[in-house]
């Protein structure tokens, strides 16, 4: 789970009233055909190539997010660049397609099925003959059997991360051969196909030391196209280079260098030549994109701000009689010519550069806290999912990037997946009118009474918040209104009015006037502020605060504020004001990026939140954690696992459990797309767009680049031979062999 996304599996799936059972949920039938989960909204953007079009050699730079901590995926200080470099280094019985499902590696598995499912279910491993490990000893079934022991969950001194799916099998075999791995299940397992990807030698899995320690800094045997050839951390680098025991498809860069950059940065590590490949912001991608096209030129860099009287006052200043000021703004003059040059000699360099763009097989949510305060009401969470235009929301940040802007229908699958169905109709959408009435019905009412709160009492939200989506450290303006508190606070009911002035139209619109027919303007005021009695307000115009207890309901809001952050800063200003149409109010909270997730989401500190969680091609396993219901923990603390909104149901937990208990496809399907709709109806988290993946990527590389959901094809990657074009048709993946 991340604010910015996590690749798939790269850590656990890593980065709850009225039940949902008692809701009628329109979706829950006839959702196992496999036509509705349709085609992914974006196509892999990797300027695809045949081998015969890619040269021999040469070096790929990468940029990552830093050198990771560990190269064993299955800690829990793995990152995606942990990921980047097992995928290359290690085999994987399956990997993902451009659809998001898993396909066989040939590399590696000549085939893999369920043999027996009674008495209990049996999968039988066939494995490539010409797979070995980097040290020539034969993949095999010892490996397969340490990996299992490590990740069973039995011995604490393995200090895994996950071991979801490990847990139900019961022993691990050798079949009739050396190339044959049989292994057996204590109870059924849908989700097999996950397991032993990636697969580490027996060397790493075999004991806890080796477990704990052997994979955090070096990866001595490896079997894959590449091995891990150095990590320099001083120069923060990976560096990968050519398995010379690889069997397969020879890889055609002669080494990748992965290399730790931060995300701001990027833009100007293209420019200097640092690096061929980096995953980029949307201001760094306008940048290069502007730079291909000619289009971003000074006017978007240094001084670009700069207007004529702003110039024109400059020149004065330079030019003036008082010769201190003058020598300080000539060398800000100079300064700034130095700086708009180096900006011209950047773009130059970035037009070197494409942006490759599709969308990242992950999604952002708007996730609300179900554990107490006023979202702990399901009618409440309702509400603020039926304020919401998820439409407008995922173009917000996808229309400028010439993305599909289309809502994610699902918590469990993205489009184009296999269990994906759009279930949002199990809530319903954006509908002003049901949500205000959810909340009368919870019993929040316009215009107040609300009690004076004295200091350091909560509002109605958690840690005593202000409504009316006030950011922190926004000034407020009494310009003679008392209907703020000498703290800031906005009292509902304390303006004054009479209740006969708080009242709808008959029709359930809010009126812009209150009071008399034709009210004085006070002072401050302006002209014609003030509409006759009985005037609608204007379409989308805010309700009336609301209500409860003597409490106002305001929800805390919590925002990440690093580099990166502007788009769900964008997305929860809109949440604000669609919110405020319907009388909810919001405190916005920015907190840096290092307490965002532990301090705030992890240990509940919120009440609306935006983070992202990456699809899985198997939701029966790695979403189940997710939206598990929480139980109280024997400290009496409450255990959630990963379910941060703290909503969950039973229901859901047995549909979970049934569908990772089925070997029929299709029921499988059905059962998660059930699930699914509950986890809707229960409104613990709103799923919005599927994240933009954006790229930056020199020109003459190909086979690389916005992959979506498939495994990247590391042995295809490279630099384009000279006089050969892109587009050509790309050779077969290793599963299609």
């Amino acid at each position: 789970m991340s604010h910015d996304g996590v690749g798939p599996r790269a850590v656990t799936r890593s980065v709850a009233f009225l039940t949902a059972g008692a809701l009628a949920v329109p979706l829950l039938s006839g959702c196992g055909s496999a036509d509705e989960a349709g085609k992914p909204l974006a196509r892999q953007d990797i300027a695809p190539a045949g081998r015969a079009q890619v040269a021999e050699g040469g070096t790929l730079r990468w940029a990552v997010d830093a050198v990771p901590e560990t190269f064993n995926t299955f800690q829990s200080d793995a990152d995606a660049a942990t990921t980047r470099v097992a995928q290359a280094v290690l085999p994987s019985m399956y990997r993902l397609d451009a659809t998001g499902r898993p396909q066989r590696d040939a590399d590696y598995l000549e085939s893999a099925k369920v043999v027996d499912t009674e008495p209990k279910q049996v999968v039988l491993y066939k494995l490539n003959q010409q797979a070995v490990w980097s040290d020539g000893r034969e993949i095999g079934a010892a490996d397969f059997a340490a990996q299992w022991r490590a990740l069973a969950g039995k011995d604490s001194a393995y200090w895994t991360a996950r071991n979801a799916g490990y847990e139900r099998i019961e022993k691990v075999e050798r079949g009739a051969n050396d190339l044959e791995v049989r292994v057996t299940f204590k109870r059924t397992y849908a989700d097999w196909r996950s397991l032993f990807s990636p697969l580490y030698p027996k060397d790493v899995m075999g004991t806890p030391d080796a477990f704990n320690d052997a994979a955090r800094r070096k990866l001595k045997v490896t079997a894959g196209p590449f091995v891990l050839k150095k990590v320099d951390r001083k120069k923060a680098q990976v560096r990968l280079t050519r398995n010379t025991r690889w069997w397969g498809r020879p890889a055609k860069l002669s080494e990748i260098v992965l290399t730790a950059v931060p995300r701001n940065e990027r833009a100007t590590a293209l420019a200097a030549g640092k690096i061929d490949l980096a995953e980029i912001d949307p201001a760094a991608a306008q940048r290069v994109a502007g730079a291909a096209k000619g289009t971003a030129g000074p006017l978007a860099g240094p001084g670009s701000g700069r207007t004529a009287a702003k110039e024109l006052r400059s020149w004065a200043l330079a030019h003036g009689s008082d010769e201190e000021e003058a020598e300080d703004e000539v060398d800000a003059r100079a300064e700034l010519r130095k700086a708009v040059a180096k900006w011209e000699g950047q773009q130059k360099a970035l037009r070197d550069f494409e942006v490759r763009r599709s969308l990242e097989p992950a999604y952002t949510q708007l996730a609300l806290n179900g554990a107490d305060g006023p979202l702990a009401d399901e009618r409440v969470r309702r509400a603020v999912a039926r304020a919401l235009d998820r439409k407008e929301l995922a173009k917000i940040v996808l229309k400028p990037l010439g993305l599909p802007a289309e809502p994610v229908g699902s918590h469990l699958a993205l489009a184009g997946q296999d269990a994906y169905a759009d279930n949002s109709g199990a809530l319903g959408g954006q509908d002003t009118t049901e949500a205000q009435a959810l909340l009368a019905d919870a019993g929040w009412v316009p215009g107040g009474p609300v009690k004076k709160q004295e200091k350091g009492e909560e509002a109605a939200g958690s840690e005593g918040k202000k409504a009316g989506g006030k950011k922190e450290g926004d000034s407020d303006d009494d310009s003679g209104d008392d209907s703020a508190d000498g703290d800031g606070t906005y009292v509902v009911g304390a303006d004054d009015k009479g209740e006969d002035a708080r009242r709808s139209d008959g029709g359930g619109r809010q009126l812009a006037q209150d009071g008399k027919q034709y009210q004085q303007v006070r002072q401050g005021g302006a002209p014609g502020a003030y509409a006759p009695k009985g005037t609608a307000a204007p379409a989308g115009a805010p309700a009336k605060a609301l209500a409860k207890d003597g409490k106002a309901l305001s929800l805390r809001f919590v925002l990440p504020s690093g580099p990166g952050s502007e788009p769900l800063a964008a997305v929860a200003d809109r949440i604000t004001r669609m919110l405020a149409k319907v009388g909810i109010g919001t405190d916005i909270t920015k907190v840096s990026d290092e307490s965002y997730f532990k301090d705030h989401i992890a240990s509940g500190q919120y009440d609306l939140a935006l983070y992202s969680w990456p699809g899985s091609a198997f939701p029966a396993t790695d979403a189940r954690p997710i939206y598990a219901k929480p139980v109280p923990a024997a400290d009496g603390s409450l255990s959630v696992e990963q379910n941060y909104t703290r909503v969950g149901t039973d229901q859901v937990d047995q549909l979970f459990e049934q569908a990772v208990s089925t070997l029929d496809e299709g029921e499988k399907r059905s059962l998660i797309r059930k699930a699914d709709s509950r986890i809707w109806a229960a409104a613990g988290s709103i799923p919005l767009y599927q994240r933009p993946q954006l790229t930056a990527v020199r020109k003459t590389v190909v086979n690389a680049g916005a992959f979506g959901f498939q495994t990247p094809v590391y042995e295809d990657m490279g630099f384009l031979k000279k006089g050969a074009e892109k587009g050509a048709k790309a050779s077969a993946s290793p599963s299609e062999k």
